[in-house]
Formats: C-alpha cells, sequence, structure tokens
C-alpha cells in the first residue's frame, strides 16, 4: 500500500477544536502510453499493476484483440511511460489526449450484443455476501475513501481483484490480467464500485459479460445500452437492496 498512498499533513477541524494532523492521501500517477512509436494517451492513474492497465486499455479501445497481438511492453515508472509495440499498426494518426477514470476513451465503442447462450444466473442470497466481500477488500478505500475497485467474479467468489483511482482504470486492470494470465471470462460477472456510464457498460459488454454489478449508479444511457445489448445491470447494491436495471431474467430473488 506504501506505493499507493502518500502522507500530506492537513489542518483538522472538528467540534472539539483544531489540530494539526498527518493523513493519508491516495497517489495520482501520470502515464503515457505510447503505441508503436506514437503517442497515444496519457491516463491519471494508481501506480501499481500497470501493465495490467496498459494491456486492459488497448483491449477495451479495440487497438489490440488479443495477448499474441503484443510483441513488447516496456514500463518506465520514472518517466511515467509505457511503451508497447503491436503486431498491428495503429493506422490514421491519434492525438494524445489525458484521460482519467472519469469519461475518457478515444472513440465511442460499439459493442455486438452478448451471447444470447450465456446461461449464468444467480441469486440475491448470491449477490449479497459477493458484495460484502467486495467492499471489504479495499484496504486503501477504508483507509483514504480515494479509489475504485473492480472484480471479476463468478458465483460465489471474487476471482480477480483490482483498484485504481479511476472507475475506468479499475475495469481495465482486471480485464488486461486476465487477458495477460489466459484467465476466461466466460460465464462471469463484474462487479465495481462506480457509476455505471454507457462507456463502461460498454466496456464490459465487449468482454461478452452479462451481468454487471454496481454500489453505484447508473446512467441513462447505461441503462439503455444494457438493455440493447442483453447485459443484466444492477445498481445499489448495498446491504440486502439492490436494484435491477436491466435483463432481470438473469436474477433470482
Amino acid at each position: 500500500m506504501e506505493n499507493e498512498t502518500e502522507k500530506v499533513s492537513i489542518l483538522r477541524i472538528s467540534e472539539q477544536g483544531k489540530s494539526r494532523v498527518k493523513d493519508v492521501v491516495v497517489r495520482e500517477f501520470p502515464l503515457t502510453i505510447v503505441l508503436n512509436s506514437q503517442a497515444l494517451v496519457t491516463l491519471l492513474c494508481s501506480p501499481t499493476d500497470l501493465e495490467y492497465l496498459v494491456v486492459g486499455f488497448l483491449l477495451s479501445e479495440g487497438l489490440i484483440k488479443g495477448k499474441d497481438d503484443i510483441k513488447k511492453i516496456v514500463i518506465d515508472d520514472q518517466r511515467g511511460m509505457a511503451q508497447v509495440e503491436t503486431e498491428t499498426v495503429v493506422g490514421a494518426p491519434v492525438r494524445p489526449v489525458l484521460a482519467s477514470g472519469s469519461g475518457r476513451g478515444i472513440g465511442f465503442l460499439s459493442a455486438e450484443r452478448v451471447s444470447a447462450g450465456l446461461q449464468t444466473r444467480l441469486s440475491a442470497s448470491q449477490i449479497f455476501p459477493l458484495m460484502e466481500s467486495f467492499v471489504q477488500r479495499s484496504e486503501i478505500f477504508r483507509t483514504t475513501g480515494g479509489v475504485h475497485s473492480a472484480a471479476l467474479c463468478d458465483v460465489k467468489d471474487i476471482l480477480v481483484f483490482s483498484e485504481d483511482i479511476g472507475r475506468h482504470n479499475a475495469i481495465d486492470k482486471i480485464f488486461g490480467e486476465c487477458l495477460l494470465k489466459s484467465i476466461t471470462t466466460d460465464e462471469r460477472l463484474i462487479i465495481t464500485s462506480g457509476r455505471v456510464s454507457s462507456e463502461i457498460l460498454l466496456k464490459v459488454a465487449r468482454r461478452n459479460i452479462a451481468i454487471l454489478i454496481s454500489k453505484s449508479a447508473p446512467t441513462d444511457l447505461g441503462v439503455r445500452l444494457a438493455n440493447d445489448l442483453g447485459v443484466t445491470l444492477i445498481g445499489f447494491a448495498r446491504g440486502k437492496k439492490m436494484n435491477v436495471y436491466a435483463n432481470s431474467r438473469r436474477v433470482t430473488v
């Protein structure tokens, strides 16, 4: 956790008065991805699992299709650079942009409807303990309140967990780790702590994941796309309550 947080001096004010104390805040790290010698994007992220983040971002943006597309990745932590070489060269020049966890991306992504053959089903009694385990997993959030979390799960357990200052980044780290470690996402579900926007929904749908659960709210376009793409979208999953916004057929009471 030391690499992801930093202590700062603050003035704390309460009903009892004021005092100078040390507080712990999350680190924000700019990482520039250079794809085939071309600056692509600067991600504002947490300084951990950077290789997973880079691979997951390229996968989500459709710039790679699989692990075999990657020839080389070199992460330079000191310079904040990720040099990536791929088998296929990006055709059109891409203007470098600054992207954080709130609304980012090179282009508006497209996705096909998730496979109708996906058999994943789960009950409310399975979702609630999964969410409780998910919430308890992040020590950094409990210490700082400054990160988002994401997890790949089956109907019983958390299989892959990640966290980042950006909600997009946390999910990209999941998909990057799955790709590099050949972890299947078939018949799995995604849990996120963040708001489910259209970009988040599309990111998950492109991996053919049929169930997306969030502790937070969706947007109207997120709900619309979930309905259109066949994704079961659950929001405000907290304690013993949740809202099913789309495709409730996969959830039993």
